[in-house]
């Protein structure tokens, strides 16, 4: 499960990334223009320091929502299908949005409030031409309101456990980077690429779907559980019902012919079988007890 969710992240943030150029594509422009002085190689890892400070901001706040939601859900999770229904209304509210519903567009709004409360602290990483600077603008690039890097957090936060969190956004991040690295006319191709074959809206019904497979599974399983369990008792307990009914017929059977047969009986006839009996019985019986015997035999006569 937590291959197939890094696997949806990576993918999410790839064919979603088209979406985030809008809002990281002047960003991305702004810390080319500060870095024009240095040179081509200086240039290349700088880029590549602000794209790991902003894979590290994307993991922190994985990890923040991975031990928010095991604080708060976990104990709610124990012995129940909730971590699984919950996941999969996450996937399926994630597939919705890629697919053009404005759920998030709030939550962005609210997200850039804190985006200009960080101003002032932006302006002190230009220009960016040293390795701490870069690695500072890549964090705060990290708050940056997007809706998508929220749909993420979402999934971060049913990921039941904080590692899995931190990797969901570690994984939705590398997925951003090759549309915010790639030259002007590689974006376009893939722009159009992306946009013409529908692969943004493609995505989103997988998670759709995906998402409704999660939540079908363990119903799916508990009512097979159930009537498995069900046949069980029914085939066990068959053949002990069957042999308690044959068993009591045999012995109801039995003391029927033999009253049948004692109600046919002469006088002498049944005379004499009580003295069997009382022959038979006195013979397992104690040699101290077999006095008393005769006595039971001329009583029946």
């Amino acid at each position: 499960m937590t291959l197939a969710l890094l696997t949806a992240a990576l993918l999410m943030g790839f064919l979603g990334s088209p979406h985030c150029l809008g809002m990281c594509g002047g960003l991305v422009a702004a810390f080319g223009l500060s870095m024009q002085e240095v040179s081509p190689s200086k240039r290349k890892a700088l880029i590549a320091t602000y794209h790991l400070g902003r894979l590290m901001s994307y993991s922190l706040l994985g990890l923040i929502a991975g031990l928010a939601g095991t604080a708060i859900l976990a104990p709610f999770m124990q012995g129940n299908s909730l971590p699984r229904i919950l996941l999969g209304l996450v996937l399926v509210f994630i597939g919705v949005t890629m697919l053009g519903a404005p759920f998030l567009n709030h939550l962005e709004r609210v997200g850039m409030r804190f985006w200009q409360f960080l101003t002032p602290l932006r302006k002190k990483v230009f220009p960016l031409t040293t390795f701490p600077r870069a690695l500072m603008a890549g964090l705060l690039w990290g708050f940056l309101p997007c809706g998508l890097v929220y749909g993420a957090l979402l999934m971060a936060v049913v990921g039941h456990s904080v590692t899995t969190g931190a990797m969901l956004m570690f994984a939705f991040g590398l997925g951003t980077i090759p549309m915010l690295v790639a030259t002007h006319s590689t974006v376009n191709w893939i722009r159009n690429h992306i946009g013409r074959l529908r692969l943004r809206q493609i995505n989103g019904a997988v998670m759709v779907l995906s998402g409704l497979a999660v939540i079908a599974l363990p119903i799916m399983m508990s009512a097979m559980h159930g009537g498995g369990h069900g046949d069980h008792m029914n085939h066990g307990g068959a053949p002990m019902e069957h042999a308690m009914m044959s068993d009591s017929g045999e012995v109801m059977n039995h003391d029927t012919v033999n009253m049948a047969n004692m109600g046919t009986m002469t006088d002498a006839e049944h005379a004499a079988h009580i003295q069997e009996m009382n022959t038979n019985t006195g013979s397992e019986l104690p040699n101290n007890q077999h006095s008393d015997m005769p006595m039971a035999t001329e009583h029946s006569h």
